[in-house]
């Protein structure tokens, strides 16, 4: 019986506060990479092996979160615990149309440092000839220094020459970078290497500066991956495979909007478990447009298991 491909998410996950300034708040834990290898590992159900790799402390919070993602049935052997450390932590707050608004404590959080280069080889880059898919994000590459970001495309050209496959997503984060040139660098860089481009529009269009939405979407889709996916807000999702014409696929109506948290990463986890699971990207696309719907009717990164049905 052939083994289940191994799929590895790297990026940062932090402690999440949801509610209002000086009033109730609850506190659990996100982060895009990690909300997506989350919902990946529950649509794959067992057929695939999702791990996910950053770096944690050595404290409380950090293994509850250890433990928590291992629930999920998502591995954590790539993660290391920096001794001393702490992670991230982000306050969400929601308007009433859904919309959110977060304030970041996140410039010592363990995670920047996954790729120091006192450490040696991390675990992540040990595993690299195991590794059947990685899945990174342009929030993966902002965190990181310019001497672990270029480890991680190191990284992904090693897994991309060899034929894996290498998922990202654009995720386009202007305040976590010092300007608008590195993040662009970076972004070449990585898309260099990868086979499958999860892209939302509209960061592609902050980030390269392009007013014209039609002429974002052509560029976009001209990008020199295998396939280019265009995430685009309540608009037809478009889907582009090797050199075949683009394809639209329609969103799904939602009767209320009650938090967009983690709606494009959910749609990634959808995705790329349909897409390694033998399924066209076209029916990937749905998939991805389906879970999206039902996560932003419920509050947090993370919907209940058992709304997944």
């Amino acid at each position: 019986m052939a083994r289940p491909l191994r799929v590895v998410s790297f990026g940062e996950c932090m402690l999440e506060l949801q509610g209002e300034a000086f009033g109730t708040m609850r506190q659990t834990f996100g982060g895009d990479t990690l909300n997506t290898a989350v919902y990946l590992a529950r649509c794959a159900a067992g057929a695939l092996q999702v791990e996910y790799a950053t770096a944690l402390g050595d404290d409380a919070l950090s293994q509850g979160m250890v433990d928590r993602w291992q629930a999920e049935d998502v591995g954590t052997s790539l993660v290391r615990r920096l001794p001393g450390r702490l992670p991230g932590l982000y306050l969400i707050e929601v308007d009433a149309g859904g919309e959110r608004r977060f304030s970041y404590w996140r410039r010592e959080a363990a995670a920047r440092d996954y790729f120091d280069t006192a450490a040696g080889e991390t675990p992540l880059e040990r595993e690299a000839d195991r590794i059947d898919a990685l899945y990174c994000s342009g929030i993966s590459l902002a965190i990181l220094p310019a001497a672990g970001r270029a480890r991680l495309l190191a990284l992904a050209q090693r897994l991309h020459q060899r034929g894996a496959t290498v998922a990202f997503d654009n995720n386009y984060r202007a305040r976590l970078w010092p300007d608008a040139d590195v993040a662009r660098a970076a972004f070449d860089g990585m898309l260099a290497h990868t086979d499958i481009a999860l892209m939302t529009l509209d960061d592609e269009i902050a980030l390269r500066g392009e007013a014209d939405a039609a002429k974002a979407l052509e560029r976009t889709l001209a990008l020199p991956c295998r396939e280019v996916v265009v995430k685009r807000g309540a608009a037809a999702t478009v889907v582009r495979v090797g050199g075949h014409a683009p394809l639209q696929v329609p969103t799904e109506a939602v009767p209320q909007v009650v938090d967009t948290t983690a709606a494009g990463d959910s749609f990634a986890g959808a995705y790329l478990a349909a897409r390694l699971a033998g399924a066209s990207a076209t029916e990937a696309a749905h998939a991805g447009n389906r879970l999206a719907a039902k996560v932003v009717q419920f509050r947090g990164a993370l919907m209940p298991r058992e709304a997944m049905v």
